[in-house]
């Protein structure tokens, strides 16, 4: 079908035209190298349904003004289009030579039937031919509840595995769990502290400068307490230190679990740091640095050759008291990532992160793979909002939200798609309140009321006794009005648009395109009688509204927000 295809349809078109004229003025040779003509939406009313720029790329070239080699193409394409399908029912000049596309009838029937005929595939495709992809995001350290940036990496890191799937990855998703190293052991004093000063006895363990601050470590204490009892006031706590870190860990890392799952978000794989040293993967990812000669030793440590990939130094991999950087268990989880069969690895990090990826991307190509085999996506912070005043935050202090709070207060469905309004490298203002909104300023609510009118529709449809039409009593008269071609319009380019969002990692796209969609229907909706027209116009708006539903469904669906029926 012609339906999603249009613009490589057209390219082609326009091609074989251009081509034509170039050789009817001996100039086809100078054509560039794989040339293809662009093709777009214009951005105005009465440009048509699609429209080319490509005479006034090659007037120059051609040696004639752009409107009058926009003539000669256009000449070439009518002919041509009278000959295959006339699914052009127009085409014009404009401007100083814009080419524009006046889509017919029966192309607008393909995009229907299209849609009805796939469902739920519609718009998917093979862009990743089934090649293995890795997700790892959240990642966050078991030494706290996971807060609203957290959340925000867990949204963006669902929402492009589904994606990525849905356009032909292999996708698993992944959390490193940081269970190594000195964050565990100060969790660990500071629940043990917490402990000793709910049985009055901090002189035993007095807070670390450095604890971790907040309800939760007093919660904590209070669990271990629970447990335990007050055995640990006879026990040295240099003794009970371990068993503290690794109940604390334990306890947060289920919690953790827990909000993620509430939040629609499921993990393949949970990855221990500590097992990168219990099963020595760190010293053997070292050893193969050093058989590509990426590392070397000097003053007692081992070094990585970051000055060979144009870092302004060499960086300590194992310092020279035998302890391993952050940057050589990085290497080594990620060597482990590959040999595992990825053939892509993406990683997703705070924002404050940014200048750490040339490094990782350098160990990457010093362990035998390709730096563009590795994506980084940055998750920048989120401002909360409520009656247009910032809500405080300090995470040093122990004051800040969780995603739990903000999940209890707005629900899973608005929280996720607000962390996707914006791409994930800006930063987002997250207005509560509007969240909250039962009202089309609320650009989720406006979006789901537009699955929830379609499934009123339908509703509706069988209470007045009557069944979905079959695709073929689709009529062209159904798409004579500018909104029903709008809508179909806005229907014929979800494919391309998702194998953008996931050529460049990009879920925000899916937000954007949801609420364009919902619009194009709320307009035609309001313009437009559904039920009680002449059975060819009656017919034909079902089964234009049930393609609608079935995208709108499938966009929510990639972002892991619900479809209501009624609201």
């Amino acid at each position: 079908m012609l339906g999603s295809s249009i613009e490589i349809y057209l390219k082609n078109m326009l091609l074989k035209a251009v081509e034509g004229v170039a050789a009817s003025r001996g100039k086809l040779e100078k054509l560039p190298v794989s040339f293809m003509p662009e093709v777009e939406r214009p951005k105005r009313e009465g440009q048509g349904d699609r429209s080319s720029s490509v005479a006034m790329q090659l007037a120059k070239l051609m040696g004639i003004p752009p409107r009058e080699l926009a003539a000669e193409i256009a000449a070439s394409l009518s002919n041509e289009n009278n000959e295959n399908n006339g699914i052009i029912d127009k085409i014009e000049v404009a401007g100083p030579g814009f080419i524009n596309f006046f889509l017919s009838g029966k192309w607008l029937m393909n995009v229907v039937t299209e849609i009805l005929a796939a469902r739920d595939a519609y718009g998917s495709s093979d862009l990743g031919a089934g090649r293995r992809a890795q997700v790892e995001f959240v990642s966050a350290n078991p030494t706290g509840p996971l807060h609203i940036g957290h959340g925000r990496g867990a949204a963006v890191g669902d929402s492009l595995a589904n994606l990525l799937a849905f356009t032909g990855w292999k996708v698993e998703r992944e959390y490193y769990i940081n269970d190594a190293g000195l964050q565990m052991e100060i969790l660990g004093r500071s629940t043990q502290s917490r402990y000793f000063e709910l049985h009055e006895r901090s002189e035993l363990a007095p807070f670390p400068e450095d604890g971790y601050k907040g309800e939760y470590i007093y919660d904590l204490a209070k669990d271990a307490a629970v447990k335990e009892g007050d055995r640990f006031l006879s026990v040295p706590p240099s003794e009970s230190l371990s068993w503290f870190s690794r109940f604390a860990g334990d306890t947060i890392l289920s919690r953790i679990k827990k909000d993620l799952e509430d939040f629609g978000v499921r993990f393949d794989v949970w990855f221990s740091e500590s097992s990168l040293y219990t099963r020595n993967l760190v010293p053997e990812a070292m050893e193969h640095l050093k058989r590509r000669d990426y590392a070397f030793e000097a003053d007692g440590a081992l070094w990585f050759k970051a000055s060979d990939f144009e870092d302004e130094k060499d960086r300590v991999l194992i310092r020279n008291n035998g302890a391993p950087t952050y940057f050589a268990s990085d290497i080594a989880y990620h060597k482990e990532k590959f040999d595992r069969g990825f053939d892509r690895v993406i990683d997703i990090w705070g924002a404050d992160h940014h200048g750490y990826i040339p490094r990782m991307k350098a160990g990457v190509e010093a362990i035998g793979r390709k730096p563009d085999d590795l994506d980084v996506l940055l998750i920048q912070f989120v401002n909360l909002v409520r009656d247009g005043t910032q809500v405080p935050m300090s995470t040093r202090a122990g004051q800040f939200v969780t995603l739990r709070d903000v999940v209890d207060e707005v629900g899973v469905d608005a929280t996720r798609y607000f962390f996707l309004m914006r791409r994930s490298d800006s930063q987002l203002d997250f207005d509560l309140e509007l969240a909250k909104r039962a009202g089309n300023d609320n650009p989720v609510y406006y979006v789901q009321y537009a699955h929830a009118r379609i499934c009123s529709v339908m509703r509706e449809m069988r209470e007045r006794g009557m069944k979905m039409p079959e695709t073929g009593e689709l009529s062209p008269v159904v798409f004579e009005e500018e909104e029903a071609r709008k809508l179909v319009n806005c229907l014929a380019v979800f494919p391309r648009e998702m194998e953008n969002a996931s050529k460049e990692l990009a879920p925000h796209y899916i937000t954007g395109y949801a609420f364009n969609l919902a619009g194009c229907f709320h307009s035609f909706y309001n313009s437009s009688r559904i039920l009680g027209e002449p059975a060819p116009v009656e017919a034909g708006r079902l089964l234009l509204t049930l393609a609608v539903k079935a995208v709108l469904a499938r966009c929510l669906a990639l972002i892991g927000v619900s479809a209501p029926e009624k609201m």
